[in-house]
């Protein structure tokens, strides 16, 4: 259980690639912990000399349920700041990796696992694949900066004020998607799209990742921030509270 990094081929980044790998039973919510020892997974693989492509994937039957609910209930606001600023450090990471990240997804793509893949350079994902920010039932905010890197401004909106999910064929048709292939194939398909891109010359990647960045018409890090300000405000105001106790209750 954690976070872990290894490589296609025996010895570390042999082929150009390092694939991080996320897995907290049973949905992959993860601790505060979990999200810095993430951001530090990706960071350090990116800064490997002959690493040229990331690939972050996820063990079980979903990519990422986003951050747990259940410590910051029993934690309270030390949690939230913690979950707060994991989570801003763990997709500035993935964005700011100092080469093409590729993010393979199964199952569920919520919340958090937005920021992941929003960030991410390319998705390849499985048919049954999903992806979505249920914030408002959860008593939370933030990820639309994410969310609309991946679909169309007001289905981006439609998606956040409703808690709906978008499908991986969905996003494949808005263009945010590779590839969707079967669920046995996915590692297979990730890791192809990975070694296409880490046939490049690696020191050209880096600064293709860096000039790419570089153009992109929206700061993620601080639509981000600005986006937290307001998950602060509604937990202070306390309709944080109230909505995630009757989130537990319902799922109950």
């Amino acid at each position: 259980m954690g976070v872990s990094t290894s490589s296609p081929e025996k010895g570390p980044g042999k082929d150009g690639i390092a694939v991080v790998t996320v897995d907290y039973p049973p949905v992959n919510a993860l601790p505060v912990h979990g999200w810095f020892a993430l951001a530090d997974a990706v960071r350090t693989a990116g800064r490997e000399p002959q690493v040229r492509c990331v690939v972050l994937a996820a063990e079980g039957r979903g990519f990422n349920a986003g951050v747990d609910i259940k410590e910051i209930q029993a934690r309270g606001q030390s949690a939230l700041l913690g979950a707060n600023s994991g989570c801003a450090e763990a997709f500035a990471a993935v964005y700011e990796c100092e080469v093409p990240v590729v993010a393979a997804i199964q199952g569920f793509c919520l919340g958090g696992g937005i920021g992941l893949a929003g960030n991410a350079d390319a998705i390849v994902a499985s048919e049954d694949a999903v992806f979505g920010l249920p914030e408002l039932d959860r008593g939370a905010l933030g990820a639309a900066t994410h969310l609309s890197r991946l679909v169309p401004q007001h289905l981006m909106r439609a998606l956040y004020y409703t808690s709906r999910t978008a499908t991986a064929a969905e996003l494949h048709a808005h263009g945010s998607v590779w590839r969707v292939v079967p669920s046995e194939q996915l590692h297979t398909a990730a890791l192809e799209l990975a070694r296409e891109i880490a046939a490049k010359d690696g020191r050209l990647l880096r600064l293709a990742k860096a000039a790419i960045n570089g153009i992109d018409p929206v700061d993620v890090r601080r639509s981000y921030r600005f986006e937290q300000g307001f998950t602060f405000e509604a937990n202070l105001s306390g309709v944080a509270d109230r909505v995630r106790d009757n989130f537990r209750k319902e799922g109950a």
